[in-house]
């Protein structure tokens, strides 16, 4: 329990860490909304017995032209044939552009699951909150990137990914 506890409050840290990192504040700037990019994630997947879903909005502003921080929902739903999830939660993103091309992202995301699956005939069903915390690097043309990030507190027995490498293709407008 008290394992579990520190490393919420690590989470915790390194999250609250990037984001007073990225804080700059401009007494002639714009109004906040002009930074403010909106974007996500739509997905579907199938094959001749599994339908995957996602449906995944979010926001960032735009402190300077290197850093962006912001905020993401997140809904998911698997049906298969001897197992159906819905997953719902939240996300925190950072992203970094060392150079227009190059973007460097943290994305810590905190997932409600909630699975059933049948096993030799007898029916299970598990409820539970699921932590991701995304570490990635992408190609960037104009508003879409496109690239590769990786969970590391991935745990293959309660993650909904099927591998701590997930590619991407993010857009913000």
């Amino acid at each position: 329990m008290k394992l579990i506890l520190i490393h919420k409050i690590k989470i915790s840290v390194l999250v609250l860490s990037i984001f007073l990192s990225l804080q700059e504040c401009y007494a002639q700037d714009n109004n906040f909304w002009s930074k403010v990019r909106i974007g996500g994630n739509i997905g579907i997947g199938f094959t001749d017995d599994t339908f995957n879903g996602i449906l995944a909005p979010s926001a960032v502003y735009d402190f300077n032209n290197q850093f962006s921080a912001g905020f993401g929902l997140n809904f998911g739903y698997t049906d298969s044939r001897n197992f159906t999830a819905t997953n719902y939660g939240a996300s925190l993103i950072t992203l970094y552009n060392p150079f227009p091309e190059l973007q460097l992202s943290a994305e810590f995301e905190q997932m409600g699951v909630s699975r059933n699956f049948e096993i030799d005939g007898e029916d299970f069903s598990d409820n539970y909150w699921y932590p991701a915390l995304f570490i990635g690097a992408g190609y960037r043309i104009g508003f879409v990137s496109v690239g590769l990030r990786y969970d590391v507190l991935y745990d293959e027995n309660k993650s909904i990914y099927a591998s701590a490498y997930a590619p991407f293709v993010r857009v913000f407008f």
